[in-house]
């Protein structure tokens, strides 16, 4: 069984605090939180237990693992700053949680004899209940030195999670695809609700209208997968239609037809993958969005 080490929590945003919350239900000790902000600190520990301390270096430095839950650019800074005060010592367990960041990120602990690793969930949080929510059976990817993989593992486990393996080099493609599945979701949406406005319906009302297309996709996809939820006019090779697409939002809302454009040619390829379309009537949408 793996030993459940004692904790510091440097950054205590809504991931740090609910991390720290769901490790301290599981049984850890949460010792020490810190953040640049003693405010922040100060409510988080309401949830994680432990100490606050000004020093982020003393805070790291009564812990036998350390996750620095900061944004992601301020993470390599922190880990300077434990590793150069004294806050890192070897065998320590130094973690972080960015998605896009490697492990070259924490470097400066390994330098001070420190094993690291980073777990990200595939989760987006608005708020810290929204966290410990949703933490709970979310997949975490996982990069770890050789001598922690297992024990980053049973964080993640701890966590309530579903850990996989992503190796330092992928974890830029793997974290764009989780913003793609999450931020540009919200970006197309908002489109949409965008051009719902340009024929007369209120923000509101749009939502409304629409939203219950997107939840039946969402549990078509559940159930039968991308290839087989894909519907709609491009999916049947109505070339009319999507010609009255290009035309419409040529005239009217132009700034949205590239978009189009280049999601229809994913469709296209979608619809080949589903044999709803032949070869040539893809090459023939393809030919039309260009």
């Amino acid at each position: 069984m793996t030993t459940k080490n004692s904790i510091a929590i440097i950054g205590m945003g809504k991931v740090g605090t609910a991390v720290g919350s769901l490790l301290r239900s599981a049984g850890y000790k949460i010792v020490a939180v810190a953040d640049m902000s003693v405010v922040s600190a100060e409510d988080g520990v309401k949830y994680t237990g432990g100490k606050v301390y000004a020093d982020l270096a003393d805070a790291a430095s009564h812990a036998e693992c350390v996750f620095i839950t900061t944004g992601d650019d301020a993470i390599a800074t922190v880990c300077e700053e434990i590793s150069g005060k004294g806050g890192v010592s070897a065998g320590k367990k130094i973690v972080h949680m960015s998605g896009a960041g490697g492990l070259d990120l924490l470097e400066s602990a390994r330098r001070a004899g420190a094993h690291v690793a980073s777990i990200h969930p595939i989760q987006s949080f608005a708020d810290v209940e929204g966290a410990l929510k949703n933490i709970p059976g979310t997949t975490f990817g996982v990069t770890a030195d050789d001598e922690i993989k297992d024990w980053a593992v049973q964080i993640v486990k701890d966590l309530g999670g579903v850990p996989f393996f992503v190796s330092d080099a992928d974890r830029p493609l793997y974290h764009a695809a989780a913003c793609m599945a999450s931020n540009y979701l919200v970006t197309l949406i908002y489109m949409v609700e965008s051009v719902y406005e340009t024929v007369g319906l209120s923000r509101e009302e749009a939502i409304k209208s629409f939203w219950p297309l997107v939840t039946g996709t969402i549990r078509n996809i559940e159930a039968h997968g991308t290839v087989q939820s894909l519907t709609g006019p491009i999916s049947r090779g109505d070339v009319g239609t999507v010609e009255k697409h290009i035309e419409t939002f040529r005239d009217r809302l132009p700034e949205f037809l590239d978009m189009y454009r280049i999601m229809g040619a994913f469709a296209a390829d979608i619809g080949l993958e589903k044999k709803t379309l032949t070869r040539k009537r893809v090459e023939e949408i393809k030919s039309l969005l260009k």
